[in-house]
């Protein structure tokens, strides 16, 4: 076996401890927040031959490997960071890991040790630092005095948040809990009679993390009449003119509807007295002429009934003959009185 191979194997394998930190380009602190991702990178700031780069999280029980990227080899993961570890783009100059699902246990130091050839090991140091910060929550409510709002922001964090209002004079407190977190509440008082602006802001961050804003509206200002009423504005003013038109609507379409019916009565009342009883006049002549014809129907059938005889058909044509000679007789005397009373009329030339 050659020299140059025995020291590969050598490099490989860690017999070189010592390092030039010099040499490689790391971030001192890396910041992610709990449950994301988190990307750790070291890079050669020359070309060296690198043999094989190891990945290594420092702990008070010592170094505990975690990946290692070989020239001849390739990568490979530790089996109990398998699914969570994983080289980000591969390379031997420039090395990067990605941890998925960060928990406080991956947090601390790891050290990037590159094997090169004939330098030997070359080391880096970067620090994984967690933080948790939770959604602020901003609120705008009314004080003891009504000419003053207070206005309240407040986040939970790990470490603890820095709260900032957009407003001035604001005072900050913080409450340690259990579970290691801080919740930092800011509050301040504004003024009703100022113009502080249509909406209030919170800026919420954690050391050098994102930074997290919400945004609240302050109610407009509240005048008091001369009469001593107070006179809102903004949304309760529109929903207080909306209930007087409703209002005004409503008692208009009652007022209309009631009208409508007093003249509909008023005119069947005006028509019954033009028209009085006209059905009710009529209904006795119709109902004795109903009866008659009853009667005169009863008569017929009863007659029709009746067994006749040949006797009693020659009276019945004796009564009907005499009938009709008495009919005769009336109608001549009836003659004689018209031409009696026609003929009462008359002139004595002598007198």
């Amino acid at each position: 076996m050659s020299r140059r191979a025995v020291l590969q194997f050598l490099c490989a394998l860690g017999v070189f401890h010592k390092g030039q930190t010099a040499l490689i380009e790391s971030q001192h602190t890396v910041l992610a927040a709990l449950g994301d991702n988190a990307c750790l990178n070291c890079q050669l700031m020359r070309s060296k031959d690198v043999v094989q780069v190891t990945w290594q999280k420092i702990s008070p029980e010592g170094k505990t490997d975690l990946a290692t990227d070989n020239k001849h080899f390739g990568q490979k993961v530790n089996t109990k960071y398998q699914g969570r570890v994983e080289f980000k783009a591969a390379g031997l100059q420039n090395s990067s890991i990605v941890i998925r699902n960060v928990t406080d246990q991956d947090e601390g130091c790891y050290r990037c040790l590159f094997n090169t050839y004939p330098d030997g090991a070359l080391t880096g140091r970067t620090c994984l630092q967690l933080y948790e910060l939770h959604e602020a929550v901003l609120h705008v409510r009314d004080s003891n005095s009504a000419e003053e709002l207070l206005v309240s922001c407040s986040a939970t964090g790990r470490p603890a948040p820095t709260v900032t209002l957009t407003v001035p004079h604001c005072n900050s407190t913080s409450i340690a809990n259990t579970n290691g977190t801080v919740t930092v509440t800011t509050t301040a008082v504004l003024s009703r009679l100022r113009d502080n602006g249509p909406r209030v802001g919170c800026a919420v961050r954690v050391l050098s993390g994102p930074q997290i804003e919400v945004y609240a509206v302050i109610p407009e200002v509240i005048q008091s009449s001369a009469d001593g009423f107070d006179v809102g504005s903004g949304s309760d003013n529109d929903f207080n003119i909306c209930l007087i038109i409703g209002l005004v609507f409503g008692g208009v379409c009652v007022c209309a509807a009631a009208a409508a019916a007093v003249i509909i009565l008023y005119k069947r009342k005006h028509q019954n007295r033009q028209n009085p009883q006209v059905n009710t006049c009529s209904t006795p002549d119709i109902l004795e002429s109903v009866n008659v014809s009853e009667r005169d129907n009863e008569k017929n059938n009863k007659d029709s009934h009746e067994p006749t005889t040949p006797l009693m058909k020659r009276g019945e044509e004796l009564q009907l003959r005499s009938t009709g000679k008495n009919k005769t007789a009336t109608a001549q005397n009836g003659l004689r009185e018209e031409y009696n009373l026609i003929s009462v009329p008359k002139f004595n030339l002598q007198d």
